[in-house]
């Protein structure tokens, strides 16, 4: 088991990330690794961490709709409206400012925009898009606590008990579900989405 410095504090966690670091922060799904998203240099030490064999895309956490409009280009407008923030991971046509290697090589990126207080705390305070992709290496049970946290990281944000699961990936240009997940249910009442 590793063992993490732990937090209640975004401040500290921002700073971390501002500086290269990585942090594993709670959502509403699960508790997820953040790194500047928008570095090559951070999302290859969160590919490193993960030990991920494959270039699997990885998501990123925006923390306001400006945010969003910085790194996708919104395909509909309302229904993002209504589905997000929430439990929902959206893929949207990335801009030039998503590094190649955060999205695999693929023209869309992965978008959450989490509804939990703490984690849109820690994004607010680092200004600009971070990872969202769970802390815990590939294939491996995710984090829902603190403590479950097993990965070495600068530290995690204590920000209690993630209860939802994964979050439900859905392909806002294709009008297509990804994986099926937290907020699945409600992505069906709101959107016109083939399953």
């Amino acid at each position: 088991m590793t063992l993490n410095r732990i937090t209640t504090s975004t401040k500290v966690a921002a700073n971390a990330i501002k500086a290269g670091k990585i942090v594993a922060y709670p959502t509403e799904t699960v508790y997820g690794l953040g790194a500047l998203a928008l570095e090559k240099s951070t999302v290859e030490k969160v590919i490193a961490l993960k030990q991920m064999t494959l270039m699997k895309p990885i998501s990123l956490a925006v923390s306001n709709f400006s945010m969003l409009e910085t790194v996708a280009f919104e395909e509909d407008v309302d229904l993002l409206h209504q589905l997000l923030p929430g439990p929902i991971t959206v893929l949207l046509r990335k801009k030039d400012i998503v590094p190649d290697m955060l999205t695999a090589g693929a023209h869309l990126v992965g978008i959450r925009f989490p509804s939990h207080k703490v984690a849109l705390a820690l994004i607010d305070s680092v200004g600009a898009p971070i990872t969202s992709t769970s802390a815990n290496v590939t294939s491996a049970q995710p984090a829902t606590s603190a403590r479950d946290v097993n990965i070495s990281v600068s530290c995690v944000i204590d920000g209690g008990k993630a209860i939802l699961g994964p979050s439900t990936v859905v392909d806002l240009v294709n009008r297509v579900v990804v994986r099926r997940g937290a907020g699945y249910d409600f992505l069906l009442k709101k959107a016109n989405i083939l399953c």
